[in-house]
């Protein structure tokens, strides 16, 4: 943070209480300033356009538009932002998307008191930040996202189709007129992407295709 300039942050997190234990801390600290507050994604998206923020403090569970929603299109809009994701949610699959989709730091909740300002401080200087439980995890989830992403990168784009319309609940006979191939066509490229990804069923595959925001995709 630079010397006499405070850091101008807005939360967004849809609890009240939330909100106000993490002002609370930041204004206890001159070279902060707290710029706004919202409870949902929406809000925290207009507020972003209205007000300028050095720092999104975001929670990813709110009503409507989700945390991960919030943070993909604010760093689109605003690529200078830093983006501290502030959760309960310490799982990998959490941390590997927010980071993903562009967060600068996560913290979890029960340790926001010893750790939002050095957060704040580290991101504003260009660096990341990841609570304590989250680091000793970290080196799993980049491994697990490593993963993720070489499975991904074997699909071809016929594969990548047919996965999606599995997905969306199309039959063999549906998939092969939609792509203009066979069945036996489709059930083979099923077969490898089965083989591929690792998984062993088409609820399996419905799944991935779901986590990995397939669905809707062209």
């Amino acid at each position: 943070m630079s010397a006499g300039v405070a850091t101008r942050v807005l939360l967004a997190d849809d609890h009240n209480l939330v909100r106000a234990g993490v002002r609370k801390i930041l204004e206890a600290h001159p070279e902060v300033e707290v710029v706004g507050e919202v409870g949902d994604g929406e809000s925290a998206l207009r507020a972003l356009a209205a007000t300028r923020a050095d720092v999104l403090v975001l929670d990813l569970t709110m009503p409507g538009t989700d945390g991960f929603a919030v943070l993909e299109r604010a760093k689109a809009a605003h690529p200078e932002l830093k983006i501290l994701v502030l959760t309960m949610h310490a799982s990998p699959e959490y941390v590997a998307r927010a980071v993903r989709e562009g967060a600068d730091g996560y913290l979890l909740k029960d340790s926001a008191v010893q750790d939002l300002m050095s957060a704040i401080a580290a991101v504003m200087q260009g660096k990341s930040y990841f609570s304590p439980p989250i680091q000793k995890e970290l080196g799993e989830i980049l491994r697990t996202e490593h993963t993720r992403q070489r499975r991904l990168d074997q699909l071809t784009e016929r594969e990548r189709e047919v996965l999606r319309l599995v997905a969306e609940g199309l039959s063999t006979k549906e998939i092969a007129s939609r792509l203009a191939i066979s069945t036996r066509t489709v059930e083979t490229h099923r077969a490898h992407l089965m083989r591929k990804l690792g998984l062993k069923s088409v609820a399996r595959l419905t799944q991935f295709a779901i986590r990995e925001g397939m669905l809707g995709s062209p």
